[in-house]
């Protein structure tokens, strides 16, 4: 009676985790294409709200209108400063964990989300010390809906690296292989940055 063959390759401890991977590199990979997808929208939203604003001041007499108080520089264009950084700091972290360097990453993200939570407290202190409210005028109405609902975004930003760091915790959860938390957190940050540099120009500077 003729013995069965085996296939020495099953008999590898490791066999079933190489079967894991195979089967999961017959999947394409589609979630950075969604989060493109995603910031896409969440763009085209930005771009209505930017165009919006514009017609407003290209249809009224005089914008801001006639006794609105004049918004400071200072805070905001400090705040543009350390957002703006902020995604240098956020790249290195994308950097670090590309050379296996999760340390490096964790403490470059920290960074970030400090960073974050900085810029939503000056935006708070700017808010409270405003001398005009969400009803005052037109301009006040933009004003707070543009600076409000991008301030939602940092918010998400910020929640979304803390999550990063969290999961990072579990020993090889992100490496030089699998890091897209690290990525997508990175690209959404990026595109708050942007945002953010266009509602600057536009309230503060135009």
């Amino acid at each position: 009676m003729q013995s069965p063959t085996i296939d020495p390759a099953k008999t590898e401890l490791n066999y079933h985790h190489k079967a894991e991977a195979a089967h999961h590199e017959e999947h394409p990979d589609f979630r950075m294409f969604g989060l493109v997808m995603f910031l896409i929208a969440e763009g085209m939203i930005f771009i209505g709200m930017f165009g919006a604003y514009l017609a407003y001041r290209s249809t009224l007499p005089s914008w801001p209108p006639e006794g609105t108080p004049e918004l400071e520089l200072l805070l905001p264009g400090v705040n543009t400063i350390i957002l703006i950084s902020s995604s240098f700091v956020m790249h290195n972290a994308d950097t670090a964990i590309k050379k296996n360097d999760v340390t490096g990453m964790r403490t470059w993200m920290a960074i970030t989300a400090a960073m974050g939570i900085i810029f939503l407290s000056g935006q708070i202190y700017e808010y409270s010390h405003l001398e005009f409210g969400l009803k005052t005028n037109l301009f006040a109405s933009a004003f707070y809906v543009l600076t409000g609902f991008h301030g939602l975004h940092v918010t998400v930003g910020v929640l979304a690296i803390l999550a990063v760091l969290w999961r990072s915790r579990r020993t090889n959860h992100y490496s030089q292989e699998h890091h897209f938390g690290v990525e997508a957190a990175e690209l959404y940050w990026h595109f708050v940055d942007v945002v953010w540099i266009v509602l600057f120009g536009l309230l503060y500077l135009l």
